[in-house]
Order: C-alpha cells, then structure tokens, then sequence
C-alpha cells in the first residue's frame, strides 16, 4: 500500500508566498494518477499554467480565487473545482490566511507549462513523474525525483 502523510510531505518554495510538493506520482509508483500539495500564504499566487493532464483542485483550509480558462471564482474549504487538461488557470490566495490545496491529476505523469518562468529556478516547464520527450529546452525542464522535490 502506498501513502503518503500530508502533515510531513516536505514543500518546497516556488514562488513568493507559495510551497509545493508532488507527493504521489509515477516517480514513486502510482500507475495512473498524481497529486500535487500546495500552501499559499496570505498574499500567495500560482500563477497561470497549462498542464498536460486534467485535475481536481480541493481546498482543504482557507480561500482562494481560482481562474480557469475564462472563468474566476472562489473556492472555500470542501469546494473542488475541476481544470480540464491544457486549459490555463493559477490560484490566488483571498482569505488572508495561510491556504491548503490538493491538487489531484488523471494521470501519473504531468506537464505543467506555466506563461512565465518561475521559482528561484527560474522555470518554465515542469515535469512530474516519469521522464518523458520533452518540447522545451532542457535548461528550462526540472523532472522530479522519486523524492518528489520540484
């Protein structure tokens, strides 16, 4: 049985005001699905990407405005809103305190292409999961590890 801990994944800063980790993944043996843990703090954004895969975002504490595609709304504690795979979208952290996200992919592998570089890395594509081709220079390309560090 694989789990995994929410209250001791490590998170990883990829931004001002925002910690991720890719707790579940192919990289650490799941066959068809992958989730992504967030924090954003009180003024935290994820700014706006695409990824490869469609994906549930559940709010487990505080409130964020979600923009997908065309579309922006809040979401509160138990709200789940669905990002159809390739549809731009980022999250913005309203409620004036620390906000928790899961993030839940169909599929084990995801590309997340995001419209401008990001982190202290700098990047612009990431890859989780297993390698796979890429269409993007390989300075511009983090994969992750089975540690599940971005």
């Amino acid at each position: 049985m694989l789990i995994t801990d929410l209250n001791t994944v490590e998170l990883h800063e990829r931004g001002p005001g925002i910690r991720v980790s890719f707790p579940l993944q192919s990289a650490v043996g799941t066959a068809s699905t992958a989730t992504v843990w967030m924090e954003l703090d009180a003024d935290g954004v994820l700014p706006e990407h695409t990824d490869s895969a469609e994906e549930l975002l559940l709010v487990l504490e505080g409130e964020v405005e979600a923009t997908v595609g065309d579309e922006t709304g809040p979401l509160g504690e138990g709200q789940i809103a669905v990002v159809p795979a390739l549809v731009p979208h980022g999250l913005r952290n309203i409620g004036g305190r620390r906000a928790r996200v899961l993030g839940f992919f169909s599929s084990a592998t995801n590309i997340a292409v995001f419209s401008e570089p990001q982190g202290p890395d700098r990047l612009r594509v990431v890859v989780v999961g297993a390698p796979m081709p890429l269409a993007a220079p390989l300075d511009e390309v983090a994969v992750m590890a089975a540690s599940g560090r971005p």
